[in-house]
């Protein structure tokens, strides 16, 4: 009995493994935190998916440049500094490699001055063989012409011999003669001479093709050819811009010509010097009217040239119903962004400047508050289109579309 207690009591074991559990909480606790998650993605994601994947329709403004002259202000229009007189300088007739250049990128340079030279050395050789002809010509008309005064004392002599008749007048006429042939060998030899200096002239006419000079007072634009490179008839080796001819081409519409006319005085503003004012005045009203744009084009000289003045420079053009006087060219302009344009984003004031259909997040400083907007201190140019009434989801880069105003 004892060793048959001893077997079951052997047989006795505690199972500490833990107790299966229903999976069905877990699950169901999963389950509620992906659906609270991907419905705060739709509240909070949705605004930003559609910024990213659709054009968002924006009111638009831009940004102001008030001067004393806003009073007398008839039309404004934006534009370009563009050269009047333009030269493609090259070679015309010869072909060759550069073997010396005169200008340099920006440099100014007269009318009439080299600016290239070409290798002349074949044309050198040419030259100097026409003039060993024309020196060897010349000294042999100077020997015709000696042997034709040599021959003539003798023939003096006989002639003589044959008036007073002591002497046949054979031996004349055969001096006579001789004489008549070294005339005409002189004359042949010294046209040889006249035809080898002429061959020179035109050789040294020559010469001057292989000097490129410029036609007109003008600054390089560009990096001109540099010395060894072959060049051709009608490959342009520079390009130079009349400082002189440069005036502010701006299209105004079609609906304001009518408050434009030649001689119109204008405040002319550049984007390189914005709180810079110049004089201008209206050179040229454009025959024709571009239908796409409905406008025409008109040019404005400078009264007051600055100092410095480039092709493609941007400028803003205000047509004015008066001259300004000098207390208000002193006066500085003032730049104003409205207040519909500024917002706020991650602690500072930004505008949203519209760039090829896209949004530019872009940070400003402001100074002080006036009817239109605030005083820009810094931030993009005058003219610059801003979203106006920027809405909270809109994003730097995000595409939009313009709306009404």
């Amino acid at each position: 009995m004892t060793s048959q207690l001893s077997k079951d009591l052997s047989s006795l074991r505690i199972d500490r493994a833990p107790a299966r559990r229903s999976g069905l909480p877990k699950t169901m606790a999963i389950l509620a935190l992906v659906g609270a998650t991907a419905a705060a993605g739709w509240v909070y994601g949705k605004p930003a998916l559609e910024a990213r994947l659709f054009q968002a329709p924006v009111k638009t403004t831009e940004i102001l440049s008030i001067s004393p002259a806003q009073a007398s202000i008839d039309v404004t229009s934006t534009g370009y500094v563009v050269p009047q007189a333009v030269a493609k300088v090259g070679t015309d007739v010869v072909a060759g490699r550069i073997s010396k250049v005169h200008v340099t990128e920006g440099q100014l340079v007269e009318a009439g001055a080299v600016l290239f030279e070409l290798d002349a050395t074949q044309l050198g050789a040419r030259v100097a063989g026409a003039s060993s002809r024309v020196a060897s010509a010349r000294a042999r008309a100077q020997a015709a012409r000696a042997a034709v005064d040599e021959a003539r004392i003798p023939y003096e002599r006989q002639k003589k011999l044959v008036e007073a008749g002591a002497v046949g007048s054979a031996t004349a006429d055969d001096m006579a003669a001789r004489i008549t042939a070294l005339e005409a060998q002189a004359r042949a030899v010294e046209a040889e001479a006249g035809a080898a200096a002429a061959e020179v002239r035109v050789l040294e006419t020559e010469r001057k093709l292989y000097q490129i000079f410029s036609p007109i007072r003008g600054v390089v634009q560009n990096k001109p050819a540099q010395v060894g490179d072959v060049v051709t008839p009608t490959m342009p080796l520079v390009e130079l811009v009349d400082p002189d001819s440069l005036l502010v081409e701006t299209d105004v519409p079609e609906s304001r010509m009518d408050l434009v006319r030649v001689g119109q005085p204008c405040e002319i503003v550049l984007e390189s010097s914005p709180k810079v004012r110049h004089r201008g005045e209206v050179a040229a009203i454009g025959p024709r009217v571009n239908r796409a744009k409905a406008s025409a084009t008109v040019k404005v000289r400078f009264v007051d040239r600055p100092e410095r003045l480039s092709p493609e420079m941007s400028a803003r053009v205000s047509f004015l119903s008066k001259p300004l006087d000098e207390a208000a060219m002193k006066a500085p302009p003032k730049i104003l962004v409205p207040k519909s344009a500024v917002t706020e984003r991650g602690g500072e004031r930004v505008v949203f400047a519209l760039d090829d259909g896209k949004v530019k997040r872009i940070a400003v400083q402001l100074g002080a508050e006036e009817d239109q907007g605030f005083l820009l201190e810094k931030g993009p140019p005058p003219g610059t289109r801003l979203v106006s009434d920027p809405p909270a989801e809109l994003r730097d880069g995000q595409s939009v579309k313009e709306g009404d105003e």
